[in-house]
């Protein structure tokens, strides 16, 4: 809290084609005004106009919800769920299951104004951690494939990160607002934005305790903009970092308990830890040839570390990585609709795991086999072109065609530093046949990929349109995938996973009523995962359908409804006997994927000085297991927030009241080595902000 004291103290030095009807809608409520999504740079994540499945998270939504962590935001995404595990930890889902093991991370892409916060081939399970949600200007949010302007990793889907940028007009002026948090379980957050005329800032810091023992973190986000102009060359730079220190909890075991009031507040592994921070910058330069061309020239770098205590492992290595990289984005485009662009990337990462102490607790096998010292120490370097082309044409006033092509090229140059093999790090044999930890020799590795997309929009009416999308999205194989084998496998001989998916769509509007309703279905193959051997392959099938709908309704002056619901179908294509970690059949359903999300939200907001939200939210059951045979049954939460303004809107008072029946819950379930495992929700939880704007 002494830190969170002080950080305040210094502080005081849905769819773009129903956008127009948004806006008058609105008129009387903050809360329901989404911003039109203007094409500001030819990366900006593609609209409806462009036939993609886009959500909107505003600013007004992102104040109001002022989220501690991405699972409290990203439920006001249709078939989306963001899994919360201990402290900021996650996993993510968009149109899919959550992704664990081998394969899972680099499914989704992140990026922050615009540049993905991670280079290729280096992903990180968490890293919505790195951005700042609470801060941002707005969030788009693409399910299904990215479009061409996205590679390797928008595999299920894109999270764009908008930051606020200095005052848009000269008649605005500059402000800046703190604010301080206090709520249940001894959270406390500090809060810093200022805005001029050419630059802006926000900054965050967050010091969390939890109800469960030994949990808890300190979070710290800092984000800075600059805009600037050489003739007729404007430019916005920005720079983003974020640090994390995290006593970290791990599942509870045994079914059902996450509803004992014991168990529940239970943490197994007292001693894990995450250490992590992240550092990006980027400037953005834009400008218009004599003959009505546009150019755009994005140059970036970034770094990151991060040290972390493996708990759920025997013998709880430890695991020390860091990555960093630079490169550039370009794009061109005409007067004829034609867009076309480039992307050029060098990166270097670096991966240690060592294990301090002897493993004495486990069976004979286990103690042999995970030996004391280094088990992996490599480094890689990678190199990424890609070049992609878009073009768009209107046949009719009611018919519009897109289409585009990527093609993307992505090399690895390995280099391990300890010997080749699966032996110790002294060069000793393990008994039972090896170490567990394999070591390949040093190699090259690369991976081509062409993404196409197809797109059609017909206007109805005036008021309604139907879209349809085809398009194919892929995931070249990750490093850590290539490069930290087991059992004795000497090459991990992987392919690149794709998506191929079509969609279509309707959205429309009325007087006081918008709506769009989405069907997709997928198909997925060469997925990677860890066979019965434990080497990492990449020959999994999977198949994903759903339906997803989105609704607002003004249905007063001063009463808005919203919604959004899904339901999907993710089935395994494919038969596997995967060992201890279960049998996979083909049509079975993918475990950790719930059938049915959903929300559904009530806005009062009687005037500009108050906001009231009721939010109802709702995830079905779901497999626990690749065999169908254990379930969590789902749950549904209720949660109130809302805010008034007093001193004519100089300050502000807020307050949030989460999971109000105070329900058990699990915000993740699992079952694995014979065993139910659990990530406890948190019960009842009350916080107030007060925040003042000069």
């Amino acid at each position: 809290m002494l830190n969170v004291l002080i950080f305040i103290g210094l502080l005081q030095v849905n769819h773009a084609a129903v956008d127009d009807h948004l806006d008058s809608l609105a008129d009387n409520s903050d809360l329901i005004k989404l911003p039109k999504i203007e094409v500001r740079s030819q990366r900006t994540i593609i609209n409806a106009a462009t036939k993609s499945s886009l959500t909107v998270i505003n600013t007004a939504a992102l104040q109001l919800e002022l989220p501690s962590h991405p699972n409290e935001i990203f439920d006001r995404v249709p078939g989306a769920w963001i899994s919360r595990g201990s402290g900021q930890e996650h996993l993510t889902a968009i149109r899919s299951p959550v992704l664990t093991g081998a394969g899972a991370c680099g499914a989704y892409m992140v990026l922050e104004d615009q540049v993905p916060t991670r280079p290729s081939g280096f992903c990180n399970v968490n890293q919505l951690f790195e951005v700042n949600l609470s801060q941002a200007d707005r969030v788009d949010v693409l399910r299904g494939p990215g479009t061409v302007t996205y590679g390797s990793n928008a595999l299920h889907g894109a999270i764009s990160v908008f930051t606020p940028g200095p005052l848009s007009t000269d008649s605005d002026k500059p402000f800046s607002e703190f604010s301080a948090e206090l709520g249940t379980d001894q959270f406390y957050r500090g809060q810093l934005s200022l805005a001029g005329a050419s630059t802006a800032l926000q900054a965050s810091l967050t010091d969390a305790g939890s109800f469960r023992d030994d949990e808890q973190y300190q979070h710290g986000l800092f984000n800075f903009q600059a805009t600037h102009s050489v003739a007729d060359v404007r430019g916005r730079t920005s720079f983003a970092y974020a640090n994390l220190d995290q006593d970290t909890a791990g599942f509870i075991l045994g079914k059902d308990s996450y509803k004992d009031p014991q168990l529940r507040t239970q943490n197994l592994n007292p001693d894990a830890f995450r250490k992590a921070w992240a550092a990006r910058l980027s400037s953005r330069w834009n400008w218009r040839a004599e003959n009505g061309d546009d150019f755009e020239l994005i140059p970036y770098a970034r770094s990151s570390r991060m040290d972390f205590l493996q708990h759920f492992l025997p013998g709880t290595p430890l695991e020390e990585n860091a990555q960093d990289s630079f490169g550039f984005l370009g794009s061109w485009s005409n007067m004829n609709s034609l867009t076309a662009g480039f992307e050029l990337e060098w990166a270097e990462g670096s991966l240690t795991e060592f294990q301090e102490n002897i493993l004495e607790s486990g069976s004979a096998f286990l103690n042999e086999t995970r030996p004391q010292g280094f088990h992996y120490n490599y480094a890689v370097q990678a190199r990424m072109l890609a070049a992609w082309l878009q073009w768009q044409r209107e046949f009719t006033p009611e018919l519009e065609l897109t289409a585009g092509l990527r093609a993307e090229y992505l090399t690895y140059d390995y280099d391990n530093h300890m010997l080749n093999g699966n032996t110790r790090d002294d060069g000793t044999e393990c008994g039972f046949g090896g170490c567990l930890y394999t070591r390949p020799a040093d190699r090259d590795d690369s991976f081509t990929n062409l993404s196409p997309e197809f797109g059609l929009s017909y206007q109805l009416t005036a008021q309604q349109t139907l879209f349809m999308r085809l398009a194919r999205g892929y995931r070249a194989p990750q490093a850590t995938e290539l490069y930290r084998l087991q059992k004795g496998q000497a090459v991990a001989d992987l392919d690149s996973v794709t998506l191929d998916s079509i969609e279509i769509g309707i959205n429309g509007f009325s007087e006081k009523l918008s709506y769009e309703l989405t069907a997709y279905a997928m198909r997925k193959q060469n997925f990677i995962f860890r066979d019965a051997n434990g080497f990492n392959v990449s020959d999994g099938k999977s198949r994903h359908s759903g339906i997803e709908a989105q609704l607002q309704w003004q249905a007063t002056d001063y009463l808005a409804l919203s919604s959004n619901l899904s339901w999907a179908q993710h089935e395994y294509g494919f038969n596997r006997d995967l060992g201890s970690a279960g049998i996979i059949l083909k049509g079975n359903e993918t475990d950790t994927a719930p059938p049915r999300l959903g929300a559904v939200r009530m806005n009062w907001a009687p005037g500009n000085n108050q906001q009231l939200e009721a939010e109802w939210v709702y995830q079905g059951d779901y497999y626990l297991d690749a065999a169908n045979a254990h379930k969590y049954p789902g749950h549904s939460l209720f949660n109130l927030r809302g805010w008034i303004k007093l001193n004519q809107g100089a300050h502000t008072l807020s307050l949030r009241l989460s999971n109000v029946f105070d329900k058990r819950y699990a915000d993740r379930a699992d079952f694995a080595f014979g065993n139910y495992r659990y990530f406890p929700g948190m019960g009842r939880r009350l916080s107030v902000e007060w925040s003042y704007r000069h």
